[in-house]
């Protein structure tokens, strides 16, 4: 008995996964200049962009209007913390990343909003804060991979770089206390748990 030779499929390919490291969803920007604007954020392993909540209650803290503040976002990541300062006037934001890829996307963002005040660096977060000029800076964000040693080294750097009525936002898996912070120079201001994430502000002690 013979048999038909079987029909070629005309079924479409299935797209290929992408790549870890390709933007998959997005982050919007709250509040500003630019409110309501999404920012593209990758997929990479450690990224989490600060949540809608923490960021209003951070803004709420800091004030709306940050018009003349000297600000430096040590870890980047999505760049949406250093975008929102930005957003409220900020004159100054320098947006430190180590990932290339992680650049690539804030730039384009940076294009995309036409923001002249926002400045990108690739390089090591710790060493942009040591490098700064003394008192130079209003506000610092530290909001790093949590598993990244990383806070520790940060926090120690920024009392020299801030102004004298500078801050710091410091994000993290677990609580600072003034007794863990005073050796750096530091005590906590401001204090929110949102789930697993500990927000801070911090200024000089």
């Amino acid at each position: 008995m013979s048999t038909k030779a079987a029909k070629p499929s005309h079924a479409p390919a299935k797209r290929p996964t992408k790549p870890r490291g390709v933007q998959t969803h997005e982050v919007r920007i709250i509040g500003g200049l630019w409110k309501r604007t999404k920012l593209k954020v990758s997929d990479k392993p450690g990224l989490r962009p600060t949540p809608d909540r923490v960021r209003e209650t951070l803004f709420n803290w800091l004030g709306q209007d940050l018009s003349g503040w000297s600000c430096l976002d040590a870890f980047a990541g999505t760049g949406v913390l250093g975008f929102e300062a930005a957003s409220r006037g900020a004159k100054q934001v320098l947006l430190i990343e180590a990932d290339a890829a992680l650049v690539a996307l804030l730039q384009k963002a940076k294009d995309h909003l036409k923001a002249e005040a926002v400045h990108l660096q690739r390089g090591d977060g710790v060493v942009a804060i040591r490098q700064a000029a003394p008192a130079s800076l209003d506000l610092i964000f530290l909001d790093p991979p949590f598993d990244a040693p990383l806070l520790e080294p940060a926090l120690s750097a920024c009392a020299r770089a801030l102004a004298p009525n500078g801050l710091v936002y410091l994000e993290g898996p677990t609580r600072w206390t003034d007794e863990l912070l005073e050796p750096k120079g530091l005590v906590v201001h401001k204090h929110l748990k949102a789930g697993a994430v500990h927000a801070h502000l911090l200024r000089l002690a």
